[in-house]
């Protein structure tokens, strides 16, 4: 049986970055880039305002400008300013050449086409926006592996990128097994409602992967055709449920039928022990076990970062910090446990203990505190590992 770490690097290892496609800046939110992106222009582009006032050029000795023209945000004045000349401009706008300050239009009194100031602080360059001040051309912007966020489309846009190169999105597979589950429309003696896939598909799609549901009864051959025909047109196959090992525990032999290379077989975790990660050609299979809380805590632990990994990600795994645990805990030891936390004034604080079909507590929680294999107490202010989890 792996441990945490071991079972992660397994993971990493049996990845396959996936092809990559140009695509528009705006469409490329969540995706990974594949090159560097170089600023094909520099920004801002010219030597612009700042602010809404005057520009003009700076002289300690003159007390009053003559006002000979006006510059809005996106004409190009060619009228170079003299000395003793100054012309209204507003924010975004072009210096007209010589300008080399602004003085801001709260400090400016206007009289007959002259203006005076009050500002006393003013110096030479203020509220002034030099050409190439945050990046010049050439500059790289972002490099391979950076995810796409509206800031990051912000930013590139700003720079006269219009297209970039990226991973493509994995196409996804989650596969049900089962035979115990039955709809709230019409329920019955001894089965439950199904949450696994629908909480799965839910997941992927707020990451923007292309994922399909499907559904296997408790039966190997049938198991075996719903397998074959998801790993043939999916890059990535989760199945929740049947991937222990008693006697339905029909996962393995169904992906060994098919000539599934297993990677591993249970994790020294909790929950989420039966885990089982395989390959299939160059496709990924990832056997989850049948409580939601424990899919659930897969899917943060394992599942997205192979999904992000897949599209070229630098840093796949959630965001990791050790901090103070906020109160003491005795662990009994043998596996590394996952409990929902959240983080306050510096500290992580334990939420409720759950069993592994409950996910009550994870509606609060903003990270999982990862408690070690190893036994003892842990007292408090003791530093643990924290998963900070994704917005949702």
């Amino acid at each position: 049986m792996l441990s945490v770490e071991e079972a992660r690097n397994a993971l990493l290892d049996s990845i396959n970055v996936l092809p990559v496609e140009h695509v528009e800046v705006e469409l490329a939110w969540g995706r990974f880039l594949s090159a560097t992106v170089h600023a094909p222009f520099p920004h801002p582009r010219f030597t612009q305002s700042a602010v809404d006032g005057y520009c003009l050029v700076w002289n300690p000795s003159v007390d009053r400008w003559q006002v000979v023209g006006t510059a809005a945000a996106g004409d190009a004045s060619r009228h170079p300013l003299g000395p003793g000349e100054c012309m209204r401009i507003f924010t975004g706008a072009a210096l007209p050449p010589g300008a080399d300050t602004v003085v801001m239009q709260e400090f400016v009194q206007r009289k007959d086409g002259w203006i005076g100031h009050g500002d006393a602080k003013l110096k030479p360059g203020a509220n002034v926006r030099h050409e190439g001040e945050q990046f010049k051309a050439g500059e790289p912007l972002l490099q391979p592996g950076a995810r796409i966020d509206p800031v990051a489309i912000g930013l590139l846009r700003s720079a006269g990128v219009t297209h970039l190169a990226v991973h493509r999105r994995p196409r996804i597979a989650v596969v049900v097994t089962g035979n115990e589950f039955c709809t709230p429309d019409a329920p019955q003696p001894g089965r439950v409602f199904s949450s696994n896939g629908e909480m799965l598909l839910a997941a992927l799609r707020a990451e923007g992967a292309l994922a399909t549901l499907l559904h296997a009864p408790d039966d190997r051959a049938a198991l075996r055709s719903v397998l074959s025909h998801a790993l043939e047109g999916h890059e990535l196959v989760i199945t929740t449920g049947g991937v222990s090992v008693g006697e339905l525990d029909l996962v393995r032999p169904a992906l060994e039928d098919l000539a599934t290379q297993v990677v591993f077989h249970k994790v020294a975790q909790k929950p989420g022990k039966p885990m089982l990660l395989g390959t299939w050609k160059d496709r990924l299979v990832m056997g989850l076990p049948g409580n939601p809380r424990a899919v659930m805590i897969l899917y943060w632990m394992y599942v997205l970062p192979a999904l992000r990994a897949m599209q070229g990600a630098a840093a796949p795994f959630l965001r990791t910090e050790q901090l103070p645990l906020a109160e003491g805990m005795a662990h009994k030891g043998g596996r590394a446990e996952f409990r929902a936390a959240v983080v306050r004034n510096g500290q992580v604080k334990l939420l409720r203990d759950e069993g592994s079909h409950m996910l009550s507590s994870l509606l609060q929680a903003e990270a999982l505190a990862e408690v070690p294999a190893a036994p003892g107490e842990l007292r408090q202010g003791s530093d643990i590992p924290v998963h900070y989890l994704p917005p949702r």
